[in-house]
């Protein structure tokens, strides 16, 4: 029976890898190696601590009872103190000393952090093979001719490569805020329950130094550097606001890429993997929709509405502590994720396994050739001893004449036509077919994707060698 809500961030789109990253068993075998991390560090200082204890608890890290935890909760309204009587029953020897001197943040601020940072790792791999796929992609089609847009008007002509070099820009510059982030997360710590340390104090008797060791022995159990060097009873707020503002970066950029790609699906030069028995609609069976791309915008929209619940978060905390942040992190911090995680595999999924089509691209370029070359045609006919002005106006008069064919009734752009009939430009078949060539109109796109990509793309792929290789399958 399916009878509860399912959320399809799980069920439909992220992958096994992030939805254990924020699982529960990921979560409260946590809980549990803080508790051993803390107690270890306490020992090592001096406290009343046996080895025995210790041992006791490693034995346990992972057979969680979750029916009695959620009695206990239900009993004492408290997640921590459920689980820390469910640990306990598990460990009678080290019962006494589970939790000592610890506030419920130590192990749930300290427990979010690994979360972030596991789930950063996760992303950073993603989005390393995301910019591989691009690159890979551009490099095959750096020298494809293309019709480039502004304002999704025909424009110059550009490669299909080097407008796959914006994209691949764009992840290299959410790869960098990454990087930055993840190497200034910091665990809370041990600073109890308004960050002042007193439980640690007297349980050291008042040794400070003991309290600052005890921080940075559990900071090294459990990989990380350093803790925060100061905070209330939690970590500041702001630090989820800095995480969740990576993965909105990443939406952004994934979007602003799936949106080019479905407008290029309606122009017919792109089409995003589409497997044998896919059907694009129920109703029209000839559709052949860009869903993946549509996907890809759909959880973006999610995680930029997102990034802004972090924010708000963080300034509606009350001096050392509120709990009006609990609720509300426990779902935006997973889901943004989740959400994360789905985009990137859609975006290595769509980039490997689309398809280009130039027969299309040229098409398009024909079409609008005649208006994109009329400047060369002027310069060359002034070469040749022509009047600019007298000739500007002449291509003036003509563009607007081929213009009213084409939209007014449907015909070809017969510009080049009406030039060559005209003796003031002489114009031949054959200069007009040297002026005409394509690869005189993308400028400098073949060699600017070369150069971006040996002087940006190489670089971080192979700093990041060891995280490539991913399997981007799509299951819906």
């Amino acid at each position: 029976m399916k009878d509860r809500y399912e959320n399809p961030l799980c069920s439909r789109y992220s992958s096994k890898r992030m939805q254990y990253i924020f699982s529960p068993d990921f979560k409260f075998s946590t809980w549990r190696k803080l508790w051993i991390a803390l107690a270890e560090s306490e020992r090592e200082l001096g406290l009343n601590i046996s080895q025995e204890q210790i041992d006791e608890m490693r034995a346990h890290v992972n057979d969680i009872d979750y029916e009695l935890a959620a009695q206990y909760e239900h009993k004492l309204r408290h997640d921590v103190m459920a689980h820390v009587h469910t640990f306990g029953d598990a460990c009678p020897k080290a019962k006494p000393i589970i939790h000592l001197g610890a506030t419920s943040c130590y192990v749930g601020d300290n427990t979010d952090i690994i979360q972030m940072k596991e789930g950063l790792l996760q992303i950073k791999k993603l989005l390393v093979n995301a910019v591989a796929a691009l690159g890979s992609f551009a490099g095959e089609h750096k020298d494809v001719p293309t019709l480039a847009y502004t304002h999704f008007q025909a424009a110059q002509p550009t490669t299909v490569g080097k407008r796959a070099t914006l994209w691949t820009q764009d992840l290299i510059m959410d790869l960098e805020r990454l990087d930055y982030e993840l190497g200034k997360l910091r665990l809370l710590g041990c600073k109890g329950t308004t960050g002042t340390g007193a439980s640690f104090l007297e349980l050291f008797g008042g040794d400070r130094e003991k309290v600052r060791l005890v921080e940075d022995k559990i900071a090294a159990k459990m990989g990380f550097e350093k803790c925060m060097p100061v905070s209330g009873q939690t970590y500041s707020r702001k630090v989820d606001s800095f995480v969740l503002n990576v993965l909105a970066g990443i939406a952004q950029s994934c979007a602003k890429m799936a949106t080019d790609i479905r407008l290029l699906a309606h122009l017919k030069e792109f089409d995003e993997p589409f497997e044998q028995n896919q059907i694009g609609s129920s109703a029209m069976a000839y559709k052949r929709n860009p869903m993946r791309c549509e996907r890809i915008v759909s959880l973006a929209r999610y995680i930029l509405n997102d990034a802004k619940n972090a924010a708000d978060t963080a300034a509606a905390q009350w001096l050392e502590r509120t709990l009006d942040d609990s609720a509300n992190r426990r779902i935006s911090i997973p889901e943004a994720f989740l959400a994360a995680d789905a985009i990137l595999t859609l975006t290595i999924n769509v980039i490997s396994g689309g398809r280009i089509y130039p027969k299309v691209m040229e098409r398009h370029l024909k079409e609008e050739l005649p208006f994109i070359a009329s400047e060369n045609i002027l310069m060359d006919a002034v070469s040749r001893g022509g009047d600019r002005q007298e000739l500007h106006e002449a291509i003036r008069q003509y563009s607007q004449k081929a213009a009213a064919r084409v939209k007014l009734e449907g015909g070809d752009n017969n510009l080049l036509d009406l030039l060559m009939e005209d003796e003031r430009f002489g114009l031949t078949e054959e200069n007009l077919k040297d002026i005409l060539d394509i690869h005189k109109f993308v400028g400098c796109a073949p060699w600017q994707t070369e150069e971006f990509l040996e002087q940006y793309v190489a670089p971080v792929l192979e700093e990041n060698k060891d995280l490539l290789g991913v399997d981007a399958q799509v299951e819906v």
